[in-house]
């Protein structure tokens, strides 16, 4: 398991063994993270999924 800098993990969340999150991102309570999260966006669910970028590009 990998945490970059800057990231935010709501309540009760799950990072299951060998998942990495990026740099800046945001994961919703409750979720369960089993793959890996890219930089820069907002992640929720079970299974935890992509919902959107944190900023639009060029912002």
């Amino acid at each position: 398991m990998k945490i970059g800098d800057d990231v935010f993990i709501g309540a009760r969340s799950i990072i299951l063994k060998g998942v990495e999150i990026g740099n800046g991102s945001v994961i919703g309570a409750g979720s369960v993270v089993s793959a890996s999260i890219p930089a820069g966006v907002v992640a929720a669910g079970n299974p935890c999924t992509v919902l959107r970028p944190l900023r639009e590009a060029g912002q």
